[in-house]
């Protein structure tokens, strides 16, 4: 017969493993969308603060023994693609599902990037083109093959160093896919900003969130 002691047990034993799931899913993420930005619209001390960002939020989420980056690209001399900064893969988020195996799966039409998968580093779902305030518009100052954005003309807020009012811009991409009229709603490629300040980036829908990618 099995009494009441087992049952508990039993019981008990089931809810830990239930509450450890999402832990050990976090453990395991290396992808995910920044939940807060740094609150200086498209200045985010460069490549290196922004990495900092990101590590910081992993670290705080149980994911820290990982070396994470911003998925950015900077401009001029120099520059850096973001493609060639994140690793070679696979990447799932903070609740195990793979968002894409390797750097060309993440730069084709088969990439799992979407409001439902493009989630923060807690798990949690970012606003889109639907909620209040919509926040669907990541910096990374890229082109849809993840390489920087050619010519003259600012897309990086002088390489994440700007928050000037109304004065350069930076591209941004939809982890909804949704929102641009003209059609162009690539996770990575959508639109440029009309400025670098935050009101600049609220204006158009935007945070000053973007992507972090686990290198290892």
């Amino acid at each position: 017969m099995i009494n009441a002691r087992s049952l508990s047990v039993t019981a008990s034993v089931a809810l830990l493993a239930l509450a450890g799931a999402p832990a050990q899913a976090q453990q395991n993420m290396s992808f995910f969308v920044t939940s807060v930005g740094l609150g200086k619209g498209g200045d985010l001390g460069g490549l290196a603060g922004a990495d900092r960002h990101c590590q910081s939020l992993a670290q705080a989420a149980g994911a820290g023994s990982k070396t994470w980056r911003a998925y950015l690209s900077t401009q001029g001399s120099g520059g850096v693609n973001a493609r060639d900064r994140i690793g070679r893969g696979p990447w799932v988020n903070a609740k195990g599902v793979q968002i894409a195996a390797n750097v060309a799966d993440l730069h084709s039409d088969n990439n799992k990037i979407n409001k439902e998968t493009g989630l923060d580093e807690r798990g949690n779902t970012v606003k889109g083109r639907a909620d209040t305030p919509i926040q669907h518009d990541m910096l990374t100052g890229t082109q849809r093959d993840g390489t920087a954005v050619p010519g003259p003309e600012d897309a990086t807020c002088s390489n994440w160093t700007s928050s000037t009012d109304g004065q350069g811009s930076v591209m941004v991409g939809h982890h909804d896919l949704t929102g641009n009229p003209t059609g162009i709603n690539f996770w990575n490629f959508s639109h440029k900003t009309p400025g670098c300040a935050p009101a600049n980036l609220q204006r158009v829908g935007g945070g000053g969130l973007f992507y972090c990618f686990a290198v290892n």
